[in-house]
Order: structure tokens, then sequence, then C-alpha cells
């Protein structure tokens, strides 16, 4: 019950995160996503048991990873991380079904190991391309949104919160890839 609570109440902070409208400084839709993040962090905080010189490594290669992605996906000549929306929904749906899979199918059976690294590997190359995805789609919204005749400005937060989920994700994979070993276990 615990584990269902603690969904709804991340889901329900980000919806009422999104359903707040934007406005300029420190008001309701800072604090509701300052409230959000923190909320994720407490989810995501017992990670910290993992140790602290793993997960610096693991916050340092994410920062090269999600630095690296953004600046080529800003910097991409044309749009074509835009159109990659359709192949990745079919990804994300393999590596949910996998990681459910996984819940039920030991690891230290074929299946189960193929599906553990499904999830997990095939994961961090998913969230790599939604990062590309977010990234082109946001800078094609802020270049786009209509600044004349528009009742509402445009809104940074709920256009990055994609982003901060992707780089959480990729996180999150980086650091249990650097815990398990990264498949090169030592006896």
């Amino acid at each position: 019950m615990s584990m269902l609570g603690t969904i709804a109440l991340m889901m329900g902070s980000g919806m009422l995160c999104q359903s707040i409208p934007y406005s300029e400084g420190i008001g309701v839709k800072q604090l509701a996503w300052a409230t959000h993040c923190a909320i994720i962090g407490a989810v995501v905080a017992p990670l910290c048991f993992l140790g602290g010189p793993l997960l610096t490594r693991a916050a340092l290669y994410t920062g090269g990873i999600v630095g690296g992605l953004s600046t080529v996906a800003v910097c991409a000549p044309s749009d074509k991380f835009l159109y990659m929306g359709g192949p990745l929904a079919i990804g994300l749906g393999a590596v949910f079904a996998s990681s459910l899979a996984s819940m039920w199918l030991p690891p230290t059976t074929a299946l189960g190991a193929g599906l553990a690294s499904l999830s997990l590997y095939g994961g961090l190359v998913l969230f790599s391309g939604f990062l590309l995805y977010d990234t082109q789609r946001i800078v094609r919204s802020a270049e786009t949104h209509p600044t004349m005749y528009m009742d509402r400005p445009y809104d940074p937060i709920n256009k990055s919160l994609s982003i901060y989920m992707d780089t959480l994700n990729i996180f999150i994979r980086i650091a249990t890839i650097l815990a398990g070993g990264g498949g090169n276990r030592r006896k």
C-alpha cells in the first residue's frame, strides 16, 4: 500500500505542478515544482545506501551523458530527433513489459536475466533517446510559441519536467549498472 501511495503522491504532485499557470518570479508554480522535486528526491533517496563514491561516479556519468546529448539535440541542423516519438513509445512499451516480467521471472534463469538486462540497458538507451527527443521538442516549442495575441506565457517548468524525468531515469540506471559491477564482477 505504501508503494501505491508513493506513486499516487508523485503523480499528484506532478499534476498539481502542471496545472498551475506560470508566472514570473517565485510564486505558487515554482513552489509546486520544488515540492514535486522534493517528493521525487525522497523516493530516490534509498539509492544513497549504495555509497558515496559510486553515486558520485553515477552523477558524473549522468551529467556527461545528459550534457552531451542535450548539446547534440540543441545543435542538430535538422529536427530529426522530433521524428523519434513513435519508435521511442514502442521502446517504452518493451522496457515496461520487460520490467514487469522481470518481477516474476528470477534473474537466475536465462529468460529472467535477459529481461532484466533489457529493462536496465535498454532503458538507458531508451531514456537517452527520450532526452534527445524532449530537448528538441522543448527548443521547437520555445521558438514557435506565439508571443502576440496569447494570454498564456511560455511555461518553461512544464516543458522541463520531461527532461527532469529523463535525467532521473538515466541516473538510476547508471547507478544500478555501477552497483552491479557493470557486468564485470570480480570475485
